[in-house]
């Protein structure tokens, strides 16, 4: 009985982040249809406007109306709290609130917090969360002051620094939301390709958002001696490199030749680091190679680390999977690494959110290639974008009718809030009964 309490109380944890998540959602939607949201005060189509909340809360960046010129100030307003708050987690912000307007913060309220920041125990984890709020303001005024000079000089004072501030705050959050439709419509900052002050500090805040709370608190504590870390840090940590430098040698060697030298490695670097999962671009991905595509829409997959404003399956996901695979085919009976080994649970874990995955991804591809008659590789990496939250397109997305939308919607939320909360959330879990059933061996392979 104690267990089956255990579970039901992981389950009402569970169904409070879906429904918050889905009010915060909706909100938005409401509000972004109102006249004063939109540039030329008219009403918003309820399907848009659901697109993009969606999009914002889940730090996506996917959209069908370019950011800059469609939405009015109040409209860009919005979506940025939007953004804010889908990058924080619904129940971070709430808790933060609650904290601030003095409110005693109680077990069940710990619990919420502990499952959406993917904390290992509610012990001290009020702490953390005002750790994560003062660091996320710190690091997006950081980024944003020195974004201003680039953006002051090309838009002015006002507009530079709400620029600079909208910019750095999509980035850390990796949403992808961008202004820069006012130069040329769903340009994201190809314009600044070549410019080294938005590049490297747009990667800056996508990567260390993309790290994890957690990780920047192992980080801190153990003063960045790699040895004393955690098990999961060194893994977000040794992903990350690799997940960057790889992808980046691809992207230097095979795409990018046909620009100077500069360009090339800030070209392939920004386009090795924004896939997982931030959504911006300083290059067009309707005149990538397939090979580049498929390479991106892996990437998309992955995403970034648990308990950050990433998505995807998670990087630590990926390196269990890989893990067992090769112990596997090694015939070894353990998964370890660094003289650790994983759980059941979490090898059991880790391929259910893979195969997921990929399952979502085929068949979402393949629905949308039927319904709008475009090639299935394209459609892919829509669909691949939307369950990563990652907001990158080549740039079919404002073209698709509405149960397309709807896909990629859906894709965007159980991206974000998470396939295995959705599950816990949503299908009811029965207590394990003693006994184990006898075992009969099938044949694979």
């Amino acid at each position: 009985m104690n267990k089956l309490r255990i579970i039901t109380g992981h389950c009402s944890v569970f169904r409070v982040i879906l429904i918050g998540f889905s009010l915060v959602i909706l909100a938005g939607s409401y509000l972004l249809c109102l006249p004063i949201a939109s540039a030329q005060g008219t009403w918003t189509s309820y399907i848009d406007a659901l697109f993009t909340s969606t999009s914002a809360v889940c730090v996506t960046g996917l959209i069908v109306h370019d950011t800059a010129t469609y939405w009015s100030l109040f409209g860009k307003i919005v979506i940025l709290i939007l953004i804010q708050i889908g990058g924080l987690g619904v129940v971070t912000v709430a808790a933060v609130i609650a904290i601030l307007s003095g409110q005693k913060i109680g077990l069940m309220q710990r619990s919420l917090m502990q499952s959406s920041i993917s904390a290992p125990g509610i012990g001290g984890i009020v702490r953390m969360t005002k750790f994560i709020v003062k660091g996320t303001i710190l690091i997006e005024l950081l980024g944003a002051a020195i974004m201003a000079p680039v953006f002051i000089g090309d838009f002015g004072i006002i507009k530079g620094i709400g620029y600079a501030i909208f910019h750095s705050i999509s980035a850390f959050c990796n949403a992808g939301f961008d202004l820069m439709g006012v130069r040329s419509p769903y340009s994201s900052l190809t314009t600044y390709v070549d410019n080294p002050v938005i590049n490297l500090t747009v990667m800056a805040l996508i990567i260390i958002g993309g790290l994890g709370f957690l990780s920047w608190t192992d980080l801190l504590k153990n003063r960045f001696h790699l040895k004393d870390l955690h098990l999961q840090t060194k893994v977000i940590l040794t992903m990350t490199f690799f997940l960057i430098l790889l992808p980046f040698l691809y992207f230097y060697f095979v795409e990018y030749t046909e620009v100077t030298c500069g360009q090339r490695i800030l070209m392939s670097l920004f386009q090795s680091v924004t896939p997982r999962t931030a959504g911006f671009n300083t290059a067009d991905y309707s005149h990538m190679s397939d090979t580049g595509i498929l390479i991106t829409i892996g990437l998309m997959l992955i995403g970034g680390a648990p308990g950050s404003t990433a998505g995807g399956m998670k990087v630590t996901t990926f390196c269990v999977v890989l893990l067992s695979v090769n112990a596997a085919l090694r015939q070894k009976k353990t998964v370890s690494i660094c003289k650790r080994r994983f759980t059941g649970e979490t090898i059991h874990d880790a391929f259910t959110l893979a195969s997921t995955y990929l399952f979502l991804l085929l068949l979402g591809a393949a629905m949308i290639s039927s319904m709008e008659g475009m090639p299935v590789l394209r459609t892919m990496f829509e669909c691949a974008s939307a369950l990563g939250t990652v907001g990158l397109t080549t740039g079919i997305t404002p073209l698709l009718h509405m149960s397309s939308k709807l896909i990629l919607i859906l894709f965007m939320f159980f991206g974000r809030v998470g396939v295995l909360t959705l599950a816990y959330a949503t299908v009811r879990r029965k207590e394990v009964r003693k006994g184990i059933l006898p075992e009969e061996k099938v044949m694979v392979g």
